[in-house]
């Protein structure tokens, strides 16, 4: 007698669509996505982003199956086993898997990095991608991505806090970019080794306060512009955070363009030009990171000084959110806490964050894959007004590991 087929769960629209994507594989759940941007007159479908992203899903799991509609307003998803970088799976150079993005990608790789970071600790062997192609972009964009600096400063080392040993997940930089022309476009190359595969992800408890600011580090960049651009950026972010904070330490790091061919004239041009500041603040509490992201526009038109300074003011206005865990980093954080050991935990959040669109859809999503509901109570311990989350595990772990 077979098995009945499991029910497709049904979203609309193309929001948090990795974050669906991923809450699927993990839970084995297949999905049916349909409206996806079905009303845009000239862009209607999966953007050229979310097909590299699935092609990436496909790459890193085994038995996987996609259909997608004919306009690409519709796709329906069948989830696999994670198998990672495994040879025969894939995996070519060795242990690791060559991942090309289009040009014609406007978002920044760490829209790729996060989700894939999400799916490494459940593999079955170790997540080596490296992705290049006229498509990475390094730096932080204006479609709201993270840098790659801010990712590794300010997110790997969370993994810690679920028995994930961040010393063995490793991010290499071997090519920096920012956004090309029109956002698009930018020729980096990036590599993460993630060898950190865990049983079942621990229960977190930092519900305790966030305490004070003890040290700020961060990184200026410049691709194929003036270095001199790095030194006026750290300049006028010390001018504001050098009386609030003295241990602030901002490293400076000068790249040449990437070389790309050029269609038009049939020989090479400079791609990915620009300049930008990642800054990541430490709290005297273990675990409690805050960062900030800042890059000139591509149409450029910019100072550094201004980049400088509306990075040192956007740290300043993540920290006053409030909270043990930023706005980038909180879906991270929960997704891991609800995939955990079937034990409560909890995690302190500010109310700013706590009521982001991207928090309220993840709380929504997780309800519907099979996950507990949180609870939701105020932090009475101080007059910060924070809500402490209380989140239930739902024990998937690593399925890979469980039959290995």
């Amino acid at each position: 007698m077979s098995t009945p087929r499991p029910e497709f769960l049904k979203f609309t629209g193309h929001k948090s669509f990795t974050q669906r994507l991923v809450l699927a594989t993990l839970t084995g759940r297949p999905v049916h996505i349909s409206k996806i941007r079905s009303n845009s007159p000239t862009n209607p479908g999966l953007a050229p982003h979310e097909i590299s992203f699935l092609r990436l899903l496909e790459a890193v799991t085994n038995g996987s199956s996609m259909q997608i509609s004919y306009t690409g307003t519709t796709i329906t998803y069948q989830p696999g086993l994670i198998t990672g970088a495994a040879p025969g799976f894939g995996a070519s150079d060795g242990d690791i898997l060559e991942h090309h993005l289009p040009a014609t990608c406007t978002r920044g790789v760490t829209y790729f990095l996060l989700p894939l970071c999400l799916l490494a600790p459940f593999s079955k062997t170790h997540m080596n991608v490296r992705f290049s192609g006229p498509g990475v972009i390094t730096s932080a964009t204006e479609t709201g991505d993270l840098s790659v600096d801010s990712f590794r400063t300010a997110i790997l080392p969370l993994y810690n806090l679920f028995g994930i040993p961040a010393a063995r997940i490793e991010l290499r930089v071997l090519q920096r970019s920012c956004a090309g022309p029109h956002g698009s476009g930018g020729a980096g190359v990036v590599e993460l080794r993630f060898a950190s595969q865990v049983r079942l992800p621990k229960t977190l408890h930092l519900n305790r306060s966030p305490g004070r600011i003890k040290r700020i580090r961060g990184v200026a960049y410049a691709t194929g512009v003036s270095a001199s651009n790095n030194a006026r950026m750290i300049h006028s972010a010390r001018e504001i955070l050098n009386p609030l904070v003295s241990d602030i330490h901002i490293a400076a790091q000068y790249d040449q363009a990437p070389l790309v061919p050029d269609e038009k004239s049939g020989g090479k041009k400079r791609m990915g030009i620009g300049f930008g500041l990642s800054l990541v603040a430490e709290s005297s509490a273990v675990g409690v990171l805050f960062s900030a992201d800042v890059v000139v526009p591509p149409k450029g038109g910019v100072i550094p000084e201004d980049i400088g300074k509306r990075c040192a003011y956007q740290l300043l206005e993540t920290v006053s959110q409030g909270g043990c865990v930023s706005a980038a980093a909180g879906p991270t954080v929960l997704t891991l806490m609800a995939m955990g050991s079937e034990d409560v935990g909890r995690l302190r959040l500010g109310r700013d964050v706590m009521g982001t669109e991207q928090i309220i859809g993840l709380a929504r999503d997780l309800r519907k894959f099979g996950a507990s509901s949180w609870g939701l109570r105020d932090a009475e311990d101080d007059d910060t007004g924070d809500i402490i989350v209380s989140v239930k595990g739902t024990g998937v772990g690593n399925v890979g590991r469980k039959i290995a």
